[in-house]
């Protein structure tokens, strides 16, 4: 079986972080998110991932190397300066995906633990042209809403008005589609497929639903980010390798990748994820926060539910307050205090 992974967005709100990696590349508790997705396919059958990506995405990728965890993995490269929506690219891997049975379309920005065979099977079963996992959220209104009717979908509404939404199930970025998918997305234009191609299977009733009680998450946005590591974490902790604190002291649950080097009466924790080859200082607090690799921390640094960038500079006594992003080989020097939701572009120096 094969995957369509849908990764050619260019991450524009996780904004400085996304200037230096595409979203399928952010680490979700040291992992690269494509990495989880990879893993989740390979586990439930799946056998080939395609990536639908722009052209720097897949540089930055084959920079990366993401383990492939079994799978063989193609590039669909979108045309430069043509954005192909979410169905276009669909339709431009074709001749890639095949035409001898269902295959999964999946969102590459999205974190989400889903029975895809499970997803197949409902898929096969109701004989359908598109069958797409749901989720049941609070505020269903900035995602595609489905109305079900046993196993079909009666209604499929996109990012519906407040009070138009015909329930609390929305589209979880993942689908089982059919090789009949490919008569409803016209070849080489930008396509939506919850717009414009959806809608038109509900018409022929062969949009069916399927409901998933995993986590999903969407990173779309810097606390969306924040928070899928915090959850993960919570998820995940209790089989981590548990530090042995020399010197400094830790509450858990807390991540540490590996060549990390922590000095004398730093505190570490709750919720600190700590990327690898990351040097801390001493007298150093981080709670709540993302810190990417070859990080260095100074003594008497404080970092409070941020998120910093790759190869990053924190001078002696400096502070980071709740939501500051700091971009990649940023450098703050001593005493700055970042005030909340704080952003510093790569490369730029704070005095």
């Amino acid at each position: 079986m094969k995957a369509l992974i849908l990764a050619g967005g260019f991450a524009t709100r996780l904004r400085p972080l996304s200037c230096a990696r595409p979203k399928t590349l952010f680490p979700i508790v040291n992992k690269p998110l494509l990495q989880w997705i990879f893993e989740g396919l390979a586990k439930d059958g799946v056998t080939e991932a395609i990536l639908a990506v722009n052209a720097l995405t897949q540089f930055h990728i084959r920079q990366q190397k993401p383990p492939k965890c079994g799978l063989k993995v193609r590039f669909s490269i979108d045309p430069p300066k043509k954005p192909l929506g979410t169905g276009g690219p669909i339709k431009k891997a074709e001749k890639i995906i095949g035409y001898n049975e269902p295959f999964i379309v999946l969102n590459g920005d999205i974190f989400a633990d889903i029975d895809y065979r499970k997803l197949l099977e409902v898929h096969k079963k109701n004989n359908a042209i598109a069958t797409i996992a749901l989720c049941c959220v609070k505020d269903p209104c900035s995602f595609g809403v489905a109305e079900l009717q046993g196993d079909n979908i009666r209604r499929f509404i996109e990012k519906p008005s407040k009070g138009q939404e015909p329930s609390n199930l929305i589209n979880a970025g993942a689908y089982v589609l059919s090789p009949e998918i490919f008569n409803y997305i016209p070849e080489g234009k930008a396509v939506s497929i919850e717009r414009e191609v959806f809608p038109k299977l509900v018409e022929v009733n062969k949009l069916v639903g399927c409901q998933t009680n995993g986590l999903w998450m969407d990173i779309g946005k810097p606390h969306e980010y924040l928070q899928a590591n915090m959850t993960v974490l919570d998820s995940i902790g209790s089989t981590l390798e548990k530090p042995k604190p020399d010197g400094f002291k830790v509450n858990h649950p807390v991540a540490f990748d590996h060549g990390i080097c922590i000095g004398e009466k730093s505190v570490i924790g709750p919720y600190a994820i700590i990327g690898k080859n990351v040097k801390i200082g001493k007298h150093v607090t981080i709670t709540n926060s993302v810190i990417f690799p070859d990080v260095e921390i100074h003594d008497g640094a404080t970092i409070e539910g941020a998120v910093v960038g790759e190869g990053v500079h924190i001078g002696k006594n400096t502070r980071l307050e709740k939501g500051s992003i700091v971009g990649d080989q940023s450098k703050i020097r001593d005493n700055v205090d970042l005030h909340e939701n704080s952003a510093v572009c790569p490369a730029k120096e704070i005095c």
